[in-house]
């Protein structure tokens, strides 16, 4: 995988504290629960604005995360792609099937470090269910799952808890998605209800 900006030891240094002075200005705060392994998925919920990306890059600085996200591949094309490439932004063909769930294990297997946010909704537009994927790549490369989340009621983002995939995928989406409950969306009508 790519280096990214937040490899980039002066420049991801100086973004650490000039994040948490925006979302400070902002009137925002970061937070997390428990301590974070070397290697897991982030789930990027609700996923209701473009807005969900710059907060979501900014509470990584904060908090002092090295991530890559999952996003449509429309992002890394155009006059910002390479810009978004450079923010850790993993290319996803929706029209075609790269079987993306495996070449992600193969990643995460091949790394000692890795985090990867994935927005289950997929999109910014209400959906009737979250897409799996995000699960199937937690519990085939054995690791868990962080329930990342920006509340625009609380004007807080952050790492709640931890999941840990027992391949029950019923069972576990009931505790994700209890998480969830509590978080507010830009645009609450497009959330799952």
């Amino acid at each position: 995988m790519r280096k990214t900006i937040f490899y980039t030891p002066v420049l991801s240094r100086a973004m650490h504290y000039i994040a948490r002075a925006v979302l400070a200005a902002l009137g925002w705060g970061y937070e997390e629960t428990g301590n974070r392994p070397p290697k897991y998925v982030v789930i990027a919920a609700p996923h209701t604005s473009n807005w969900d990306f710059f907060y979501t890059m900014l509470v990584a600085f904060a908090l002092d995360i090295k991530v890559y996200a999952m996003g449509k591949k429309s992002l890394t094309e155009g006059p910002f792609g390479r810009l978004m490439l450079w923010f850790g932004v993993i290319p996803i063909d929706r029209d075609t099937s790269n079987n993306v769930v495996a070449q992600t294990i193969e990643t995460f297997n091949s790394r000692d470090e890795l985090i990867i946010i994935i927005p289950p909704s997929g999109t910014r537009n209400k959906v009737a269910y979250w897409k799996t994927g995000f699960y199937h790549i937690a519990h085939g490369a054995g690791v868990p799952i962080a329930l990342g989340y920006i509340d625009y009621k609380r004007k807080k983002g952050g790492l709640g808890p931890f999941i840990t995939p027992t391949g029950d995928i019923d069972s576990d989406m009931k505790r994700i998605r209890a998480f969830y409950r509590g978080v507010t969306g830009r645009y609450p009508e497009r959330q799952l209800g």
